[in-house]
């Protein structure tokens, strides 16, 4: 078996991926590989994919599978990839899925974690979170950084971004159960789905996913 270790996160929008992505980023020392800072990163890097994506996304379109697999190609060849990645946001469809694939070869992913959260839930921590528009670091609703505006790491605006809006919130996991629930079948009929309860405490999460990594023989 190869020893790189290549996870996926899969999850409703709010079910706590990015959070758990970067735990086990830093527990198993692999970069944690999100498809928005993929995206964000191509376009202030000023490269030919980066203004493509820039493009698009000025006009207010979704990227398409191929420019998107194109950028996680090239992520992959960087060299703090090289031991294994923790992917959070891709793949998002079957497409993808069979792209991914392709792209690893013989060193495939090991392991797809589903944090299985239910919408209520969900939805609540959507509508009641807060992002700053300079580093990214999130907030609640009742955080004296989501009062005043102001994010404590770095000064920039707290801000309710528009698709955590209610309306936006329910086309955002509409488009998750359309196009990414498949991705459960996908990788539960070649044996490498596990499912999480994420309607717990993150440490909590985090314990029975290593729990898992650890009982399949992975690290």
């Amino acid at each position: 078996m190869s020893q790189r270790l290549n996870l996926i996160v899969l999850g409703k929008q709010g079910a706590g991926k990015g959070t758990q992505s970067t735990v086990l980023a830093e527990r198993y020392a692999i970069p944690h590989v999100s498809t928005g800072d993929i995206l964000r990163n191509a376009v202030a890097a000023g490269s030919e994919l980066g203004q493509q994506v820039e493009s698009i996304l000025h006009a207010g379109d979704l990227v398409n599978d191929e420019l998107v697999n194109q950028l996680v190609r090239e992520r992959f060849k960087e060299a703090d990839a090289q031991k294994g990645v923790v992917l959070d946001g891709f793949p998002r469809t079957i497409g993808q899925a069979e792209a991914l694939e392709e792209m690893l070869g013989d060193d495939g992913i090991k392991l797809c974690i589903n944090l299985d959260v239910p919408t209520e839930l969900v939805t609540q921590r959507l509508s009641s979170r807060r992002v700053c528009q300079e580093c990214g670091a999130t907030y609640k609703d009742t955080d004296v950084e989501a009062i005043s505006g102001t994010c404590s790491a770095c000064g920039g605006d707290v801000i309710q971004r528009t698709d955590d809006y209610p309306d936006a919130i329910r086309k955002r996991l509409e488009t998750y159960e359309r196009d990414t629930e498949p991705l459960l079948k996908f990788y539960g009929a070649r044996g490498l789905l596990v499912t999480v309860d994420g309607d717990q405490r993150p440490n909590e999460v985090t314990d029975e996913i290593m729990k898992l990594v650890h009982e399949r023989g992975l690290a």
